[in-house]
């Protein structure tokens, strides 16, 4: 009789014992709800030399500390996300939110940045990201101080360096994959310099991907799929380890300016320069188009990233209308939008396991010389950046609901 209550005891024990792998689930954001503006910055963007100084990308650190900004001014602004004591309020007035940890200026145009896949600002050696201009090596960049780590070099035929318009690290964090016209470079993350492996995209009789590379992006199921796209319209499919290739695909509208991954590694999704819509491939078959996500960028060139939300359930994008649509990734369908700025929203994406979300806004203006009232007169909700926080319920509160059981809540709490 005293076993047995001892074993019920130990029952009871082992019952409220919390399991450290189930403490943690995605939030299900609630895109029903239109999301809160927490933080806003517009007035450090602007330039004596450059007023119409405008965002060209935001991009959210691996560990979701801070987020990194590329604008017109060839300049990275690193922000750092203040802590719980100490949250900063919105300011009514035209003033930014808080002013930007680190201020890297570059030399020339920036083509593109990312963040070391397992970056955390907690650890100085891996607190880095990567970045490429016009006429530059591609730069490893210190973001606890600053500072430039080391370069990457890669030289034509004629022994000039050449800068490559595309930049990733690959999955485990050795390599950075760099593109370039009809071509893939592979650095290895611990040798800088002039080291490099050169794979072609164009293979006999012109198959291949052809072009500047102008995109790329890695499958997060460790499949080892790499997709690259292309200014000359294609997407393509390669092996990591190889580069053999593995599928072409045609139907964009405007040259590639971005790819990405489902959560999964199932589907890839692409859009393109002057082309209103993201194109869903199934890259199981990687036939036919699965369906079209439409946003507003018909008459821009300039690159418009979208995001994926951590669930893998939506994806997000901006356009030149200044809303950000959310779409439904199972079925395609439009679920809701929200408008970000007064300007063409070229940037939007998801923290990486909050209920955040970052935009970017603001294209090119060109002002007459001779016209007397030529000077730009932009509004706080123009060349902005936005940090937005969305309603959300935990995977329990989802699943309950749709079981009927669990009444719906009219509001919810904003993470902080």
């Amino acid at each position: 009789m005293v076993g047995a209550v001892a074993m019920e005891e130990e029952e009871v024990v082992q019952t409220n014992v919390p399991n450290p792998t189930e403490e943690f689930s995605w939030p299900v954001l609630r895109f029903d709800v239109s999301p809160h503006r927490t933080y806003h910055f517009h007035r450090q963007f602007i330039t004596p030399t450059n007023p119409n100084n405008f965002l060209k990308a935001v991009k959210w650190s691996s560990d979701g500390s801070c987020f990194l900004t590329s604008s017109d001014d060839n300049t990275l602004r690193l922000f750092t996300l203040p802590g719980s004591e100490s949250d900063i309020p919105l300011n009514a007035s035209d003033d930014d939110s808080f002013a930007a940890s680190l201020v890297m200026r570059e030399g020339e145009s920036i083509h593109d940045f990312c963040w070391y896949p397992y970056m955390s600002a907690s650890d100085v050696v891996t607190n880095v990201f990567a970045t490429t201009t016009r006429d530059h090596p591609i730069h490893l960049w210190d973001a606890s101080s600053g500072q430039l780590r080391c370069t990457y070099r890669a030289y034509d035929d004629m022994d000039e360096i050449t800068a490559a318009f595309s930049i990733a690290f690959n999955p485990a964090g050795t390599k950075i994959f760099a593109g370039y016209n009809k071509c893939i470079r592979m650095f290895d993350l611990h040798r800088p310099g002039r080291d490099f492996e050169l794979y072609s995209t164009v293979k006999d009789k012109k198959e291949g991907l052809t072009g500047i590379i102008s995109a790329m992006a890695f499958s997060p199921s460790h499949t080892g799929m790499l997709a690259l796209g292309s200014y000359s319209q294609t997407t393509a499919i390669y092996r990591e380890d190889n580069m053999e290739l593995l599928y072409v695909l045609h139907g964009q509208e405007g040259g590639i300016t971005h790819v990405q991954f489902s959560r999964d590694g199932n589907y890839l999704y692409t859009g393109g320069r002057k082309d209103p819509y993201i194109l869903c491939w199934d890259v199981r078959k990687a036939v036919d188009c699965v369906y079209k996500l439409y946003r507003s960028a018909e008459s821009t060139n300039q690159r418009i990233l979208f995001d994926i939300d951590p669930s893998g359930q939506h994806l997000g994008t901006g356009g030149q209308d200044g809303l950000v649509h959310i779409y439904e990734l199972q079925t395609g369908q439009w679920v809701s939008s929200f408008e970000a700025a007064l300007d063409t929203v070229n940037c939007f994406t998801f923290h990486p396991f909050l209920p955040h979300a970052v935009s970017s806004s603001g294209h090119r203006r060109f002002v007459i010389p001779d016209d007397s009232n030529g000077d730009l007169c932009l509004s706080g909700r123009e060349n902005c950046v936005s940090m937005w926080s969305f309603c959300y319920d935990s995977m329990m509160e989802k699943d309950l609901k749709d079981d009927g059981s669990f009444n719906n809540r009219s509001e919810n709490g904003y993470s902080d």
